[in-house]
């Protein structure tokens, strides 16, 4: 298992939001990609980056800096956020990131869906953003007529490397992963599962570790390392002794 540092890109900056929400915006670094840099040189094994603006419908005006922090660091990327047609997804590939994560396009059109993760096998993810056991769409605005286990049973026999879990109501808010959420999810798939919203300490990861799940493969850090919560390498070495 492995600490994925998150980027949040709104208007080429590195920002922080608030459960999602578009006008809780703060800027934590006018340079993303001296910020991506300095992931690569604390160890991260991959880099988890989400384009707000193309989230929130403004697509395209990250896709100079994204393609810049593709040729500053060598660690895998891996990019969410407003993926809702093959083309974008596509267009993602082509600036350089090494994983998707698609969220509502996985609802509206999962057979596209499942067609693109056949061409770009073990790339794909899919996302639960989850709101009381709903997941939420189209920027976490919209509630979706799904639930996680319905979406994996979707998903389940496919292509798909895995799925993105985060938990909406505790997403930068430094209240501590829902464990019992991670397990309960676990439970229902036999592919990777990545984690984020709300880590708190090494304490989250430290419970994370009592779990010994194989299918388990990493835990996204956003505002916990912003505000000095978790040393990325220290969090490394937690989590490596996992195996």
């Amino acid at each position: 298992m492995n600490i994925f540092p998150a980027i949040d890109l709104k208007d080429k900056k590195c920002v922080r939001l608030k459960q999602g929400e578009d006008d809780t915006s703060i800027i934590l670094n006018e340079n993303p990609i001296d910020q991506a840099k300095y992931f690569e040189d604390q160890g991260c094994a991959r880099l988890h980056l989400i384009d707000l603006d193309s989230a929130f419908g403004r697509s395209g005006i990250n896709n100079t800096v994204i393609e810049k922090i593709r040729k500053s660091i060598n660690i895998p990327i891996q990019i969410g956020g407003g993926i809702r047609a093959i083309k974008i997804a596509e267009n993602y590939f082509n600036l350089g990131a090494d994983y998707l994560i698609i969220g509502s396009f996985a609802i509206s059109n999962s057979e596209e869906v499942k067609a693109l993760a056949e061409s770009y096998c073990d790339k794909i993810y899919v996302a639960l953003d989850v709101l009381k056991n709903k997941i939420m769409i189209k920027g976490w605005k919209e509630e979706s007529n799904f639930t996680p286990s319905k979406l994996f049973e979707t998903y389940e026999k496919t292509s798909v490397r895995g799925y993105v879990l985060t938990d909406i109501e505790k997403d930068g808010m430094l209240t501590g992963l829902n464990q019992e959420m991670i397990i309960r999810n676990l439970a229902l798939t036999n592919k990777k599962l990545i984690v984020g919203g709300g880590l708190k300490d090494n304490s989250d990861l430290e419970k994370l570790n009592l779990i010994k799940s194989k299918n388990l493969e990493g835990v996204i850090a956003g505002k916990s390392f912003y505000v000095g919560s978790i040393d990325l390498k220290e969090a490394q070495l937690i989590l490596n002794n996992n195996a």
